[in-house]
């Protein structure tokens, strides 16, 4: 009696129903017997006689539940668009969470599978604050056709698109974050006519995954991530059914549990008698599904277009059109914003270390106000920083450093600063490099924060250079902390890593400093900007110091430096975002990738 509850959902109808049977009696003679599974059929019309079947595979360790849906979608029939398809039992996923409140997560299984896995290893992965925990689908990873449907019509990567044919469904924040409500309101919004509900998970749940390891949905499809004799558990997905076809990939699987149940010569006569006319339909639908993901793709009124259009400022949609094509142009090291035109910073403008005390009482003001400007961005969630990891890299530094950060947003450096603040080292000053015009020219309350918190601006003059080199040198000697964004550009939201310049890392080797890289990762909040796109929550990933090698020359030592921060960032991203890093730059416009990417020399 106090055995922990394992709750799994599969849904069917009376046509589909034979097949679970076969999926449970795999997924029950494999799984631990140290806990309670209750198994529920979620279903709108299955016969007794089925049910009987099914009912026969319950055993001390398996209580199975039939749930009619129907009650409770005339509850919400209100909320529903009509639409024929909304009948399809594998709409009925969604529905787990708000159906069943007693439970805080579920496992949902398709019933195409065969689980030769222990499932309560999965049950018992801790995915914490994630939406659900699923597999990569090799659909979208695979096929040019499809990736390029999952990216430019549901606006998700191909790289992070799950299979929903397994989820660990995190039933509380499906209910805290109305899961169900965003689909409703999306159903009422578009209709996703390729993998349907599937579409609509990904993009509810984008940047809200806990992926599992790939073995627990190995999909009958291309290439395998493991040898199928690993597969935990395994997905007919497609036309590639055991029933249908004899030399189904991986269908001895099948066969083998099918043996165990009583459909299994109701199995074998499906197979007997699946006709060469079917199977010919088949092909066809498969085509015609592939026909389908490029006439969405090409539409110009698809999802993705369709909500730049109608929901998002068109000042940011440009950006992000702007940065696909400046990604396409290797023009990496250039703004993509219309920031004010600048003017040149003449030497005898600034004095960027020994300020008068008029200088020094502005500063002063200027970290007062705009810590109260970051506060209000924070309490607003305007701001939102999820986590801050590395922090003990930050706390080892003995000397002044070099700091390096992606750069994606005019506020990026606040989450640096409190980074720092975080690392409790305030007897270090912490100072920025920033563009020329962002100092002569930026107006207002910002031109303001520019020129007094602690900045140090770059300029198009030599002799102001000289002064800007000397004042870091100064500033490291002092052991202070001083931010580069290497990439030299800022691209709003960008995520990947951009090639890197030398300058920030010239100015380590000359002061023998070393380099400590920062690299922040993104993922959509629950909060909508006023522009339209969502906020993004910030992690910042503090890597361990890059120090300078011994027997290098200063340039040798700036390139192995911004080589290897380079290398951090790139092993931060695919990590962090399960994606192989690569760009979409065509191969004429690669100079700058050379020394970065691999083959581009």
């Amino acid at each position: 009696m106090n055995k922990t509850i394992i709750p799994i959902f599969y849904s069917c109808d009376d046509a589909f129903v034979k097949y679970t049977v076969v999926s449970m009696r795999s997924l029950m003679k494999n799984a631990s017997r140290q806990y309670r599974y209750v198994i529920h059929i979620l279903y709108t019309e299955i016969s007794d006689a089925m049910k009987a079947v099914v009912n026969k595979l319950a055993d001390e360790c398996f209580e199975i539940r039939f749930v009619d849906v129907t009650p409770y979608l005339r509850s919400i029939n209100d909320k529903l668009p009509l639409r024929d398809y909304y009948s399809k039992t594998t709409y009925f996923r969604l529905f787990i969470a708000e159906m069943f409140q007693e439970y805080t997560k579920a496992i949902y299984i398709d019933s195409d599978t065969i689980v030769r896995g222990d499932i309560s290893k999965v049950f018992l992965t801790d995915i914490r604050d994630a939406y659900l925990g699923a597999c990569h689908e090799q659909v979208m990873v695979q096929n040019e056709v499809f990736g390029a449907y999952a990216e430019k019509v549901v606006g998700v990567s191909r790289y992070n698109f799950f299979n929903a044919g397994l989820m660990l469904i995190n039933c509380e924040q499906f209910r805290l974050h109305f899961v169900l409500d965003k689909f409703i309101n999306y159903l009422n919004y578009y209709t996703f006519v390729v993998t349907q509900d599937e579409d609509y998970l990904n993009l509810i749940c984008k940047d809200h995954v806990y992926w599992l390891d790939q073995r627990w949905n190995t999909e009958t499809y291309g290439e395998a991530a493991y040898p199928v004799e690993q597969a935990e558990m395994i997905h007919y997905i497609m036309i590639n059914k055991p029933w249908h076809y004899a030399d189904c990939p991986c269908g001895e699987f099948f066969w083998g549990y099918a043996r165990e149940t009583e459909v299994y010569e109701e199995l074998r006569a499906i197979l007997a008698s699946y006709s060469d006319e079917e199977k010919a339909k088949d092909l066809v639908s498969e085509d015609n599904l592939v026909a389908l993901a490029v006439s969405e793709t090409e539409r110009e009124d698809n999802f993705l277009n369709r909500i730049n259009r109608d929901k998002r400022a068109k000042d940011r949609v440009e950006i992000v059109y702007k940065i696909e094509q400046f990604e396409r142009e290797g023009r990496f090291d250039e703004d993509v914003e219309n920031d004010p035109p600048g003017r040149v910073l003449m030497p005898d403008e600034i004095e960027y270390v020994r300020k008068t005390k008029a200088e020094k009482l502005k500063t002063k003001v200027a970290f007062k106000v705009a810590h109260k400007f970051v506060d209000g961005l924070i309490a607003d969630k305007k701001l939102i920083i999820k986590e801050i990891k590395g922090l003990e890299n930050f706390k080892t530094l003995e000397s002044g450093a070099v700091i390096t950060c992606n750069h994606f947003n005019a506020f990026d450096s606040f989450a640096i600063q409190l980074a720092y603040e975080a690392a409790e080292q305030p007897q270090r000053g912490f100072w920025r490099v920033i563009r020329e015009g962002n100092y002569t020219s930026f107006p207002g309350f910002y031109g303001f924060l520019m020129r007094h918190c602690n900045t140090l601006p770059l300029s198009s003059n030599l002799d102001t250079m000289k002064k800007f080199f000397s004042a870091i040198d100064e500033l490291i000697e002092n052991g202070e902390y001083v931010l580069f964004y290497p990439e030299q550009s800022m691209w709003w939201n960008y995520r990947k890593p951009k090639p890197l310049k030398r300058g920030a890392f010239l100015c380590a080797a000359r002061s023998g400093a070393p380099v400590l890289p920062c690299f922040i990762t993104m993922k959509d909040s629950d909060v909508v900007g006023e522009d339209g796109f969502y906020i993004q929550e910030y992690t910042i990933h503090i890597s361990p110091p890059i120090f300078p090698k011994e027997g290098l020359t200063r340039r040798q030592q700036a390139e192995y430096m911004m080589k290897k921060n380079y290398e951090l960032w790139k092993e931060i991203y695919e990590t962090v975002y399960h994606i192989p890093l690569s760009y979409t730059t065509a191969p004429e416009n690669t100079e700058q990738l050379k020394g970065f990417v691999p083959g581009i020399e």
